[in-house]
Parts: C-alpha cells; sequence; structure tokens
C-alpha cells in the first residue's frame, strides 16, 4: 500500500502589526490539531511579517483551515499567502540542520545599502545563506549626530565558505573602502559563553599614553613620544623602549601622577562596556605596558578586577628613572591572560583580549575573541577582529547584546 503523502503549508502573513494577531491565527490552527515544523515573525516600524510552517494531519484537509486563515487574516486587515511545499524540499531542509553556522556583525555610525549589499554579495559569494538577520542598535534619529550613533545588525549565516581566507580578505577591504567594521565569528557555545576581557590600558581603555603625559611634565615629550610611536610601531623592541623612556623621567615629582590620573581621557564606550560587564557577571583585567599607578585609578573607577602594569621607583616623592620587577610586555601580557584564564577556571576560547598596538598581538592572538581597537594598521592587519568605526561598547555587539541590555553611561 502506497504511503499517503503529507501535506505541509507555508503560511505568510504580512501588513500592520496588531496586538493578538498571531495567537488568533495560532488558536485557528490548534482547533485543527495542525503540526507546526518551523516558525518565524520580524517587526519593521510596525510592519509585520509572520511565517508558519505546518503539516496538515492525515486525517483532515486543507481546505478548511485555509478558509478559517483566509477570512480571520481579512477581518484583522493583514495580507495572507499559502504556499504548499513537498516533502522532498522540507527533507533537504530538514537535511541542512548541522552545517557550520556563524555569526557576522556589521557596525559602523551609520548602516548604508552599500553595507549590506557588498557584505551579503561575499556571503552569496561563499556558499552562506542567511538564516536571521538581527538589528542590535536602537533605531537611529534622522537627525542625530553622526558622530555619537551606532548601527549594528548581526546576521546569523549557515554553510561552509568555499575559501574563508579569500572571505576574510574580501571584508578587511570593504571595511577599508567603506567604514564598516566586519567581525565574522564561528557561531559555537565558546561565543554565547565569553566570560573574561583583558584591557590593553593606553590608547585602549584611555585616549592617551600616559607615558607621553608623564613627559610632558617632565620637558622631555618629544623625545619619549618619538620612542613610543616606534614602540607601539614594532620598529623598536618594547622592553628596551620602556627602559629608555623611564630614565627620561628621572627628577619627576610624584604628585604629577596624582593630577594626571585624576584627568584621565575614557575611551568613547568604555564605561557602558564596564558597568555592563560587572553587570552580568563577566571579570574583567587591565593587562599593560604602562602603570600599575594609573592601572588602579581606573580599577577604582571602573570596577575592573586585575590589575597587571609596570611599577615606577619613586624616592623621596621623585621618580628614580627606574622601574621595579619584571617589565610587562607583550608575551607576558598573553602569559598573564592565561594566569587569569587558569585562576577563573575558564577555556581560552572564554577569554577576549582588546588592544591596539603590537605589543598587544600575542594576547589578542591567543584569546578566543582578539579585538585590534582602533589600532594601529599592522596590528589590524595581523589580529582576527578590529572595531575602527565605534566605541569600546561595540565590544558588546560581538557578544550579541543588544542596546536594551546594555547599562547607560
Amino acid at each position: 500500500m502506497q504511503q499517503q503523502k503529507k501535506e505541509i503549508i507555508l503560511l505568510n502573513i504580512s501588513g500592520e502589526d496588531k496586538a493578538g494577531l498571531t495567537a488568533s491565527l495560532t488558536q485557528i490552527l490548534s482547533l485543527y490539531n495542525v503540526q507546526i515544523l518551523d516558525i518565524g515573525q520580524a517587526t519593521i516600524h510596525d510592519d509585520l511579517a509572520l511565517g508558519i510552517l505546518f503539516e496538515v494531519p492525515q486525517e483532515s484537509e486543507s481546505s478548511p483551515i485555509l478558509k478559517d486563515l483566509l477570512f480571520k487574516s481579512y477581518e484583522m486587515g493583514v495580507n495572507v499567502k499559502f504556499t504548499p511545499i513537498s516533502e522532498e524540499r522540507y527533507n533537504g531542509w530538514v537535511n541542512h540542520q548541522g552545517k557550520d553556522r556563524y555569526i557576522l556583525t556589521l557596525l559602523a555610525r551609520k548602516l548604508t545599502a552599500e553595507h549590506l549589499a557588498q557584505t551579503t554579495s561575499i556571503i552569496a559569494e561563499q556558499g552562506l545563506n542567511i538564516d536571521l538577520i538581527t538589528r542590535l542598535t536602537g533605531r537611529t534619529p534622522l537627525d542625530g549626530d553622526v558622530n555619537k550613533s551606532k548601527a549594528v545588525v548581526e546576521l546569523s549565516v549557515r554553510g561552509t565558505p568555499k575559501d574563508i581566507d579569500k572571505m576574510k580578505s574580501d571584508f578587511v577591504k570593504i571595511s577599508g573602502d567603506t567604514g564598516v567594521d566586519i567581525a565574522f565569528q564561528v557561531d559555537n557555545i565558546f561565543r554565547r559563553n565569553r566570560r573574561l576581557v583583558c584591557f590593553d590600558m593606553d590608547s585602549t581603555l584611555i585616549q592617551t599614553e600616559v607615558i607621553d603625559e608623564l613627559a610632558e611634565r617632565a620637558g622631555v615629550g618629544n623625545e619619549v613620544r618619538a620612542i613610543t610611536e616606534d614602540a607601539m610601531q614594532g620598529k623598536l623592541d618594547f622592553k628596551e623602549s620602556f627602559i629608555k623612556r623611564v630614565s627620561l623621567l628621572k627628577g619627576l615629582d610624584e604628585s604629577v601622577m596624582k593630577e594626571i590620573a585624576e584627568n584621565l581621557p575614557l575611551t568613547e564606550g568604555a564605561e557602558r562596556l564596564m558597568k555592563t560587564l560587572n553587570r552580568y557577571g563577566y571579570r574583567t583585567a587591565i593587562l599593560s605596558g604602562g602603570f600599575t599607578y594609573f592601572g588602579n585609578y581606573l580599577k577604582g573607577k571602573l570596577g575592573v578586577d586585575y590589575v597587571f602594569a609596570n611599577d615606577l621607583e619613586i624616592k623621596d616623592g621623585k621618580l628614580t628613572g627606574r622601574h621595579l620587577g619584571e617589565i610587562v610586555d607583550g608575551q607576558k601580557k598573553a602569559e598573564l591572560l592565561k594566569l587569569l584564564a587558569f585562576k577563573e577556571d575558564l577555556h581560552l576560547d572564554q577569554v577576549i583580549a582588546v588592544g591596539d598596538g603590537s605589543n598587544d598581538l600575542p594576547m589578542l592572538q591567543l584569546a578566543g575573541l582578539g579585538i585590534a581597537f582602533h589600532a594601529k594598521p599592522k596590528v589590524k592587519e595581523k589580529a582576527r577582529h578590529a572595531i575602527s568605526t565605534i566605541g569600546l561598547d561595540g565590544i558588546l555587539y560581538l557578544l550579541g547584546f543588544r542596546d536594551r541590555e546594555m547599562m547607560v553611561d
């Protein structure tokens, strides 16, 4: 005896969103004891798009169900469309389960059609399918300040990229050409369970290089800035440059450090980021080639859990031009990150590292999510992810947070 074919129907509803619409339609389906195979709903500016894929019981006919749905849709002033789906097509869709999944996040001050067109074209070229597009930021006012606005969308995609290296290279080119940051992450359990965030301090958490500020007060600003820039560009060994710069600070009064600390310019989004991370139980650390004195000040101000940096030697209220203990350079930062992950009983894939200079690369490459933040070109090139368009709170979007889930500054 030939098995009866299953009747599968895709119901699409579109129109003005109204309270009780989904309830009314699903109540009709419940009267006929249908099985829901898939369902999805999205609302854009009060315009609803609802899709329900259902199987008609073999003992029933579809015509009464469709008639009742049609009448109810007409009564509620929305459009309805019915599409029969073959068993073969449905089974093919089911068999796609288990394919690799990725999260692609677009971050910009203002999102344009060009950003989406170029990005989604690359996704299509790579044979990936978009399952879901979600806006993470609030709605953008038409007359808002573009320098303070944020526009972030998240795309959930499925499949296996044909050439992942080329795809990432294409994303980097789009980012450079159009001014949008593009993050491409594997959608796995670690992506949804990051628990430790390690920050560089100077030019990352704060918008200055503290050693340059100290040097200005000591009257050696130009000399120290030149050495700092060479070190950040990777042209000079960090330890060597550190010793040279610190030696130039000899004789500076200790009181200057307090004055500088109290006026440190926080990076855009730093307070919002830290309040949100603290609220949701993340552990945070400053791993800095700068100075412990300023790291501890930020620890108190922002609620940071750990601070590892360099100690300046002070005698009789004056800087001696020497440091105390081991220098925290790039390799030391990576070692400290591993140590903190072990202490917190975390897998390295659960750790986020954020920095802007070449001495941050070891920890950026070690962490599950390494982010080059407003970084030097060489650092952006070597890091897996970069944020260059918006503030530090952009990190929260890479974790899947929406604006409404974040703490206010």
